[in-house]
């Protein structure tokens, strides 16, 4: 890849770059040679070209930028298509494979065509599901958690808890001994006890 300014004479492998205000030439540059479009449009190239030859370099980084930004944007529709499209040669790939397993004279010729062709397989199947997941998007059911920071106090005028319940009939089950209500405000009187014990008698237990 040659990258030029200005070229004299149109090269379709050169690259051309503008000038950009505040950017040093070889700043500029550095962005250019590690721009993700760049190395992945030399990549496609260096795949492409011998099914379809040459192309005009600056023009398809323009071509793959023009892609990305619109999948960036939200737009998967050409994600989409390329998915569809592979799903189609993946099953093309699995049918040529297990048509020639069938035509093999060896059993360790037919085994390698089999196994290749269910691996084609298999990626198919797993290309549709994603491609099946970007169309009907899973719904994804989420609980919602109220967390309170410090003490919350929450009345919500419903019935006593089972606890105050018990607490309660506890306290009326007393105050029905006295027929009278519980003053639990009152002091306890001082009971007399006999100070006085009887001497101990001695046991011999020999």
């Amino acid at each position: 890849m040659a990258i030029s300014k200005k070229p004299k004479k149109h090269n379709p492998q050169a690259l051309i770059v503008e000038n950009e205000k505040g950017k040093s030439e070889n700043r500029k540059l550095a962005e250019i040679k590690l721009s993700s479009s760049v190395l992945n449009t030399l990549t496609t190239e260096a795949f492409t070209k011998s099914l379809l030859g040459e192309i005009d370099f600056t023009e398809a980084v323009a071509v793959m930028k023009e892609k990305t930004e619109k999948i960036i944007a939200g737009d998967l529709s050409e994600l989409e298509s390329t998915l569809a499209a592979q799903v189609v040669s993946l099953n093309a790939i699995f049918t040529t494979l297990a048509k020639r397993a069938t035509t093999c004279e060896y059993l360790n010729q037919m085994e390698t065509n089999l196994r290749l062709a269910l691996k084609a397989q298999t990626q198919c199947s797993h290309t549709i599901e994603i491609l099946a997941a970007m169309k009907n998007p899973p719904i994804v059911f989420a609980k919602q958690a109220n967390i309170a920071h410090g003490h919350q106090q929450i009345n919500n005028n419903q019935s006593p808890t089972h606890a105050e319940k018990t607490i309660k009939s506890s306290n009326e089950l007393l105050s029905e001994v006295d027929n009278a209500p519980l003053d639990t405000r009152g002091t306890l009187k001082t009971i007399k006890i006999n100070q006085e014990l009887a001497a101990v008698e001695t046991v011999d237990g020999s």
